[in-house]
Formats: C-alpha cells, sequence, structure tokens
C-alpha cells in the first residue's frame, strides 16, 4: 500500500497562488456599511447621508501567494444613492459613483479615489448649498470607511486560504484539547489536595546553524527603506498582511501575518535594524531564534539592503534565501521600488567570434616565438 504523502510545511504551502471568490459577501458589506455614512453641515438640521447602495459591478477576490493575501478587482460602480437634508427639512437627492475602489488605490496609495457628482433635484441656492456640503466632505467619510475593507476581507476570510503553522494543518487554529474534568473526591478520604509540582523549564535542543545573506540595491534613500521595515503602516503595503511594529528596542514584532515573529534588540534609523527572526513553521525548530541584522549602506543613487540572518538551521539554507528574496526583495519592488541588478557586458556574436580569432591569433604568434627561441639555442656553436 502506498504511503500517505505528508502535508507540505505551511511555509510552502501558503507560497502557491490560491484565491477565493468574495463579490457576494463584499457587495453585502458595500450595502452594509456605507449607508451607515452621515456628514452634518454648519446649521442645524443640514445632513448628507447615504440611503443605498444601488450597484456593485466587477469582481471582488481574495489571493494569496508567497504567505501573502492580496485583494484585488474591487470595483463599485453605479455608486451610493446620496441624500441632502436642508435645515428647513427640504430633502434633496443625488447620486455618487465611484468607479474603481482597488487594492492599490486603498492600500498602496498608487492613485486617488474619483468621485462623480450627479444631481436628481432642481438647483436651487439651498440645494446649491447642500450639493456643495455633500461633495466637501462625503469624501472623507467614504475614504476612511472604504479604508477598512481589506481588513475586514483579511479577518473574514484570511484564514481560508492560509495554512496555518500548528500541527493540526487546519486553515483556522486548532482548539486546544479541553482540560479533563475534575476527578470526584471518595466521600471516604477526605485529603487535601496534593501540592502542584513546581514546573521544570524546558531545556531548549541545541540547533545546529549557520547565516544567510541576502544583498539588493534600490533606487531610494536608506531613511526611506528603513521606514518601510519598521513602519507599522506602512509594512503591509509589500507584506500584503497586518503587522505588529512599534519599531522600539524589547518590543515585540510580527509580520506576513503572523508568519515571521520576533523582538526588535537595536534600531538605528536609517543604518541599521538587529531583531530576533523566528518562521511559524512546522519546519523551523519550536523555541529557537534566529537574529536578524539588516543594514543599510546608501551611496549616491541607491541604497544596499543588505539581510544578514544568523542561526538559520542547518538545512533550511536555501529556503530560507528564497523566503528573504521573495517575501523582503520582490515585496519592496511589488510597490514600485526599482531594484538594481548588476550586469555583466553583452556583445553580438560577431564581436564574439572577432575576439576569439585574435586570441587565437595571439596564442599562435607567441607559440611560433617560443619555437624560435628554442631553436636559436639549439642551433648556437658551443665555445
Amino acid at each position: 500500500m502506498a504511503a500517505i504523502p505528508a502535508p507540505l510545511p505551511a511555509s510552502t504551502a501558503n507560497w502557491h497562488w490560491k484565491n477565493k471568490n468574495i463579490t457576494r459577501w463584499g457587495t453585502e458589506w458595500f450595502e452594509r456599511e456605507l449607508t451607515t455614512i452621515t456628514v452634518t453641515g454648519e446649521q442645524e438640521g443640514e445632513v448628507v447621508s447615504v440611503s443605498q447602495v444601488k450597484e456593485v459591478d466587477g469582481d471582488i477576490e481574495l489571493g494569496q501567494r508567497k504567505s501573502k493575501c492580496v485583494n484585488h478587482n474591487l470595483r463599485l460602480q453605479g455608486g451610493p444613492g446620496v441624500v441632502w437634508h436642508s435645515h428647513d427639512g427640504t430633502e434633496v437627492k443625488g447620486t455618487l459613483t465611484i468607479p474603481e475602489v482597488s487594492h492599490e488605490i486603498i492600500c498602496d496609495k498608487l492613485s486617488d479615489f474619483v468621485f462623480n457628482w450627479s444631481l436628481s433635484s432642481a438647483a436651487s441656492p439651498a440645494v446649491d448649498a447642500l450639493f456643495a456640503l455633500a461633495r466637501s466632505k462625503l469624501p472623507t467619510a467614504l475614504e476612511t470607511k472604504l479604508a477598512t475593507f481589506p481588513s475586514a476581507i483579511i479577518d473574514t476570510h484570511g484564514r481560508d486560504l492560509t495554512v496555518s503553522a500548528d500541527p493540526s494543518r487546519s486553515a483556522t487554529p486548532a482548539i486546544p484539547n479541553a482540560a479533563p474534568p475534575p476527578v470526584a473526591s471518595s466521600s471516604s478520604t477526605a485529603s487535601a489536595p496534593a501540592p502542584a509540582k513546581p514546573k521544570v523549564a524546558e531545556k531548549k535542543t541545541a540547533v545546529n546553524s549557520t547565516t544567510v545573506v541576502v544583498e539588493a540595491d534600490f533606487m531610494a534613500t536608506a531613511e526611506d527603506l528603513y521606514g518601510l521595515l519598521t513602519d507599522e503602516k506602512r509594512i503591509p503595503a509589500w507584506t500584503r498582511a497586518l503587522a505588529q511594529s512599534q519599531a522600539q528596542p524589547g518590543t515585540e514584532y510580527s509580520l506576513f501575518g503572523g508568519g515571521v515573529k520576533g523582538k526588535y534588540v537595536s534600531l538605528s534609523p536609517g543604518k541599521e535594524i538587529v531583531q530576533t527572526w523566528a518562521l511559524q513553521s512546522p519546519t523551523w525548530p519550536s523555541g529557537h531564534e534566529a537574529t536578524l541584522t539588516t543594514t543599510l549602506d546608501q551611496s549616491t543613487d541607491s541604497t544596499k539592503v543588505k539581510f544578514s540572518l544568523a542561526g538559520v538551521p542547518s538545512g533550511m539554507e536555501e529556503e530560507i534565501k528564497r523566503n528573504i528574496e521573495g517575501y523582503y526583495i520582490h515585496g519592496f519592488k511589488s510597490i514600485g521600488y526599482v531594484h538594481l541588478i548588476p550586469s555583466t557586458p553583452i556583445h553580438s556574436s560577431s564581436y564574439v567570434r572577432d575576439q576569439t580569432k585574435l586570441a587565437a591569433e595571439r596564442n599562435r604568434h607567441a607559440a611560433q616565438s617560443a619555437k624560435r627561441r628554442a631553436h636559436h639555442r639549439t642551433c648556437q656553436p658551443s665555445q
């Protein structure tokens, strides 16, 4: 009977592309959340609110690759219906269309939201004043609400795609075994409970380890890259997952939705970050911590980033190197940071042929010269 193959490690399983269509859930989220938005004017009774979401067009998906949760193709078209109420109770109606609600706008900040307005009620000074109020205050309220959409997606659906590092290998954390019920004492033995035995600290097993070093050059300042690596608000842009980072010595941090955890040891803004580093994976030894030292060396037009991870368990060197290149370096590239790759000169085939012929000719002349010198020494008369 063929043996059942062992499950892939979480770090490997989460590397592959998986996606989940959540269009229906997203539509319901828009309809529920956007209709809670209300803004008020300076005069009492002036209110602008979203009465309904008329249409959500396009697909909403959550994709996971390389342990990163990425939501994309989010479109809100047809827009929310907007109702204005003046201070005298007059109702004014209109429609607001948001052509694109995407990950690139909300998380990456690559562009701004576009708001297309239309007014259904007849124009008048009072109507125009309310229309101006809506256009000045409603966009900010909508952007604030839409900014919570990606985190709502991850919280609700992220665990369906990310393989847990727990040995249960379920997508969601395994429920710990319930404590056994207390044993009822016999009526004939009413002795006091025995004192609890003191817990013995677990001895950490020594791990044979090595150091993995990965370097990359980016067209960015050292200060900018330092912020990308430590700022809790900027980290999700390149990790595509929630992060925890206070960037203070002794504080804990969490990257890639908990895939990497540790503590900051020391920080030198724009120069160096030293932190403990542990991969949350069954392949990573329990309780073992490596030390990641990230140095930033800025030159005239670029900054060299050096990731030096000391304490990598032997046998995991290639996996960890690929992970650093995939998670960190590719993560920076995915949000537009230019990675400078050292190149070697590229020559045409004719140039290579010519250089080969010249080298062969030089070798032939050198051989002939050596032969003539040897012949000359042989033919000299003896004294």
